[in-house]
């Protein structure tokens, strides 16, 4: 599974962070063949508008994990909200589901761990547990660890880990509890995909 995704950070042509700390390391597998897979890889090849809407959904989905018809109802919501800027509704619907904000707060090293963690119910979220991880947090909601889980290996010298770890400012951190808070919705968000294409895609389903 590892070299599948790394197959797809090279395909696509730009690091997802599907991979943790390897993904920015130089043994990142686009670090080391900064090209396409396969036999003719390395020929380039001219892409026209809708490959290039293709590919911009699929670094989307591919980045955070989920499925066609999961981003198409993100941008189906927020074409919905009228009145708002579709970039930042889509954004921060993204950045808010649970198996991302584990990945924010430091629990988890990418969101493909961090998809397996909620799912076998480690974390709890305003103290209940919650094992989806497309789960949307709201401002007030609280992420924690759950008392049961705080002891397995994944956890393991947490706090130690997490000394020089910081959250984005729409996110809050109780380094000695291990408690997250949603703060606010996502802000100054680094958002490196080109929503635009995407949405233009959408459009012409």
């Amino acid at each position: 599974m590892p070299r599948v995704l790394e197959k797809r950070e090279r395909s696509l042509g730009v690091k997802l962070s599907i991979r943790g700390d390897r993904a920015s390391s130089p043994k990142s597998a686009l670090t080391r063949k900064p090209y396409k897979p396969g036999q003719h890889g390395k020929r380039f090849s001219k892409m026209g508008e809708f490959g290039t809407q293709l590919r911009e959904k699929q670094k989307i989905k591919f980045s955070y994990g989920i499925t066609d018809r999961q981003l198409k109802k993100v941008f189906e919501n927020a074409h919905a909200q009228k009145g708002k800027s579709a970039i930042d509704v889509i954004t921060s619907m993204l950045e808010r589901r649970l198996d991302n904000v584990v990945v924010l707060l430091g629990f988890a090293q990418s969101r493909s761990i961090s998809r397996k963690m909620v799912t076998h119910g480690h974390f709890l979220v305003n103290g209940r547990r919650v094992n989806t991880p497309s789960y949307e947090l709201s401002p007030g909601d609280t992420v924690a660890i759950s008392a049961s889980s705080k002891n397995i290996s994944v956890f393991e010298d947490l706090k130690d880990k997490m000394k020089n770890h910081n959250v984005p400012s729409w996110l809050s951190l109780n380094k000695d509890t291990l408690e997250g808070k949603v703060e606010s919705h996502p802000k100054d968000v680094n958002f490196p995909f080109n929503i635009n294409m995407v949405v233009d895609y959408y459009s012409k389903k």
